[in-house]
């Protein structure tokens, strides 16, 4: 029976070096360092993007309701849209205004009289007409800027593709939507009318 001969220099240094291991180590955990950057990356941004989204409605909503800017609600828009834009370049913007008599009509129906005690407004029961468009509607609002004293509801979405590429990754959607929303009270350099009347279908 034979005895293996004594490893050489070269082998018996090959068996003791351990330099690569780190670079092993450090290429098998950098894929998920990399996703936990680029995740962070995301969040952040997306925040950041999303406060100053928040900050430029609540801004524009304040100067909607004095007098000055009465009628100019598209340079509103447009000081909204730079302000949006400084950070999310190419951004798209979709602005709404609803115009309620209190802040306390904000989501509601109209008011209806039920005669048949069906809950529902049918049947020609008559309906208190609040945003005259001459229907019943589930919310009261109308959509415009409303009159004096009216609150409105000024809604901006702005919609734009994530930076980094973290979708393909992950399967989250590409496109990040943020829904901006404020309400307040017109000053009265207006008088505002008075709610209709009308019949349920």
């Amino acid at each position: 029976m034979s005895n293996c001969p004594p490893p050489h220099g070269l082998q018996r240094n090959l068996r003791r070096d351990e330099s690569g291991a780190t670079i092993a180590e450090f290429a098998l955990i950098l894929p998920a360092l990399a996703m936990t950057l680029l995740a962070l990356f995301d969040f952040s941004y997306n925040y950041y993007a999303e406060t100053m989204i928040e900050g430029a409605v609540q801004k524009a909503a304040r100067d909607s309701t004095i007098e000055i800017h009465a009628g100019n609600y598209d340079a509103l828009d447009e000081r909204v849209t730079r302000a949006v834009q400084r950070i999310v370049y190419d951004a798209d913007m979709q602005f709404t205004r609803t115009a309620y008599a209190n802040f306390s009509d904000v989501g509601r129906p109209e008011d209806y009289t039920d005669l048949n005690t069906d809950g529902l407004c049918n049947n020609g029961e008559p309906f208190e007409d609040a945003n005259h468009n001459r229907q019943w509607d589930e919310d009261r609002g109308s959509d415009s800027t409303g009159g004096a004293r009216d609150a409105v509801m000024y809604e901006v979405v702005a919609s734009y593709d994530r930076p980094f590429p973290i979708p393909g990754l992950v399967g989250l959607d590409p496109e990040v939507k943020v829904v901006a929303r404020t309400i307040l009270r017109n000053q009265p350099f207006g008088l505002s009318d008075e709610p209709g009347v009308g019949n349920c279908p």
